[in-house]
């Protein structure tokens, strides 16, 4: 693994909970400005890797990388400032702040911005994730799409160099999904290195350059999303191989 290449690389990433294994011996890069999509089924290790990257987990053996400083003994604070923003399935806002507030406690937090600083960076958080007519709403009081918008806005608060999106998209209707995946785009568009995990197989396409599969804490497939949902091994671990479980086209991009 070659550090000084990428933004993110783990090294040899290895985990486990008594007999369950999360990973085992993972290798990972992730460059500057990439758009990786994660795939798998539940219990994949998935979460626990984001978990690992983020800080909030340390693996058992391995080493993590970032912009070409070791963190792997980094706290996750310390990690968000360092330049590494994470979302969570469930969203984690400050329910009786309002939308506008929660976003600026973490231009404070994380991007250690003060002042007139903080508010602009804050607005513009807003503006990128259009959440801009909600921002003195109470976020307790927020729907579900606009909650996961927030969640994303709160990562983008501490002005990370890379995003992590767990599952943003989980439990949204299609046009819903829409306007997320359109978010993202954007971002990705703006030069941010993207990791997103997802279950919702067809945003991730629509989105990301590469995407891995993960079963049983082991890397599966990495390659372009078409490529990798087509691979026979990928198609029986997680997709179920059926005929209404095929590849999306290229249209579909």
């Amino acid at each position: 693994m070659t550090t000084d290449t990428a933004l993110l690389s783990l090294e040899g990433i290895s985990k486990s909970f008594g007999r369950v294994v999360v990973a085992t011996e993972l290798d990972l890069a992730v460059r500057s400005g990439e758009a990786l999509g994660i795939v798998g089924p539940n219990g994949a290790g998935k979460s626990s890797l984001f978990s690992m990257i983020s800080g909030d987990l340390r693996p058992d053996s391995g080493a993590v990388w970032l912009d070409g400083a070791e963190v792997t003994g980094a706290t996750a604070h310390a990690r968000t400032r360092a330049g590494i923003g994470r979302t969570y399935q469930v969203p984690r806002p400050f329910e009786h702040l309002t939308v506008f507030e929660n976003v600026l406690v973490c231009c404070h937090q994380g991007a250690r911005l003060r002042g007139r600083d903080a508010w602009q960076s804050a607005s513009r958080v807003l503006e990128r994730t259009g959440l801009e007519p909600y921002a003195n709403e109470q976020a307790g009081r927020l729907g579900l799409l606009q909650r996961k918008r927030l969640e994303m806005a709160r990562a983008l608060g501490t002005g990370p160099k890379l995003l992590l999106l767990d599952e943003v998209a989980g439990g949204l209707t299609e046009p819903e999904v829409a306007e997320l995946v359109e978010v993202v785009r954007q971002l990705r568009a703006d030069g941010l290195a993207i990791v997103w995990i997802e279950h919702v197989v067809h945003a991730l396409v629509k989105t990301v350059d590469r995407m891995i599969c993960l079963a049983g804490g082991r890397l599966v497939a990495d390659g372009s999303p078409l490529d990798v949902l087509a691979d026979p091994e990928v198609r029986e671990l997680y997709l179920g191989g059926g005929p209404e479980t095929d590849a999306p086209s290229e249209e579909d991009r």
